[in-house]
């Protein structure tokens, strides 16, 4: 299998842009993704079963892997939540998946969200790790906007090697990362 499209810019343009922004002496000390974690909750699941099943299988339609399900750890009266309940799905990409993945969601999701002018760049963690929310699974153009029971939005989290915000935003914005403009 070739490698995908946006690992072989990264490895000519973004290594050695960041190589010579912040005098790294290795290769290896330049930030790149570890992982990338694509989570749905479905948090009124007990409701309806039907429900989860369709977050699986936004997930599996939109990363090409199978979810797991999270079940809730403790029991929550106030949220009608009891321990062992599903709760979620959750798939953690890596490898070629993750840049395909990240090619898709740059160039053809994040275009598509209503009213689009740029992501915040003020969501980084503190190391580096930067994390989103999107409002509508269908601005992925796998998902059959007809088939739905419910538009349930998603957390998308990049992570990353990279050991502060400045180097990770560096990174993201080298991939071409829509960030808005202040």
């Amino acid at each position: 299998m070739a490698a995908p499209r946006i690992l072989e810019e990264y490895r000519r343009d973004v290594v050695p842009a960041l190589m010579k922004r912040f005098n790294y002496d290795n290769v290896m000390m330049v930030p790149r993704f570890e992982k990338i974690s694509v989570n749905i909750g479905v948090g009124d699941a007990g409701a309806n079963p039907n429900l989860l099943e369709e977050a699986v299988q936004t997930l599996r339609s939109i990363t090409g892997q199978q979810p797991s399900v999270r079940k809730a750890k403790k029991s929550i009266a106030n949220f009608k939540l009891r321990e062992g309940m599903p709760v979620g799905a959750l798939v953690t990409l890596r490898g070629p998946r993750m840049w395909e993945f990240y090619d898709r969601m740059v160039g053809t999701a994040l275009p598509r969200i209503r009213d689009f002018r740029g992501m915040p760049s003020n969501c980084f963690d503190g190391r580096g790790n930067y994390t989103i929310g999107i409002r509508e699974q269908i601005v992925f153009p796998e998902i059959n906007i007809d088939k739905l029971i419910k538009i349930r939005g998603m957390n998308i989290t990049l992570v990353t090697t990279a050991l502060t915000d400045e180097e990770g935003l560096e990174f993201l914005k080298l991939l071409k990362f829509p960030f808005r403009k202040n």
